[in-house]
């Protein structure tokens, strides 16, 4: 579904993308591990269409992507739940969700959108009981749950999760991770960011490790769980 191809990056006049190459495929979650500052965030940003300092190929459904812009980057299937979250928080739970589905509020795709909105409030319960609550007074694991949910409303194929378990609890964390399996399982091809390792790889198919803007190691989740590099650097063992 996805295939990056020696991805370089800059941010004027860092070189914080070297040759990265990886592959995503269809049905799969795939995660890239690493510390921060290793890339992780601008490698997704690349993907999304928002860095446009890169050389290199992006291939999408066997279509070259690296140029487009992020709204035609979403209108082709492709999603981002940034780092950090960034919801509206002035915002209703339920107007933060359908800005998710701007590319389709239009007259004859009404219908389509609440469709989707119910869809995502049966995905997360607990956004149903708030969906007339303003969007900065919910907790911060709600509003991962939102920020994903946002996501959800564009129906998208690919969906690129950053950092999502960033800042919150150990018990939300596996709340939030159950959530992500269950929607790749459901069919959402993903690729996750994470600085959690051990979350991370216990839930992806596969996985890369990212290093000061290089990939340095990939292999099967289960693969890298036990390799001693892994381990020590980023499993605290």
């Amino acid at each position: 579904m996805l295939e990056v191809i020696n991805i370089n990056a800059y941010y004027g006049g860092i070189h914080a993308l070297k040759g990265i190459t990886l592959k995503v495929n269809g049905g799969d979650l795939v995660t890239i591990i690493g510390t921060n500052g290793a890339g992780k965030t601008t490698l997704l940003r690349s993907i999304s269409g928002l860095i446009n300092s890169k050389t290199g190929k992006i291939i999408y459904d066997s279509e070259d992507i690296t140029k487009l812009s992020p709204v035609e980057i979403v209108k082709l299937g492709i999603c981002q739940v940034p780092e950090g979250r960034q919801i509206f928080s002035h915002l209703k739970v339920t107007d933060n969700l359908r800005l998710g589905a701007y590319l389709y509020h239009k007259k004859k795709h009404r219908k389509e959108v609440e469709e989707r909105l119910e869809d995502v409030l049966n995905t997360f319960p607990i956004l149903e009981k708030r969906e007339e609550q303003i969007a900065g007074t919910l907790s911060g694991g709600e509003q991962q749950m939102l920020a994903i949910g946002r996501a959800l409303m564009s129906r998208p194929r690919l969906l690129l999760l950053d950092e999502p378990s960033l800042g919150l609890a150990p018990l939300v964390v596996q709340e939030l991770f159950k959530v992500i399996k269950e929607l790749n399982i459901s069919g959402t091809t993903m690729l996750l960011v994470e600085q959690n390792a051990r979350a991370a790889l216990r839930t992806a198919k596969y996985g890369y490790v990212l290093e000061t803007g290089e990939l340095v190691l990939d292999g099967k989740s289960e693969d890298l769980l036990n390799d001693e590099k892994v381990k020590a650097a980023y499993l605290g063992g």
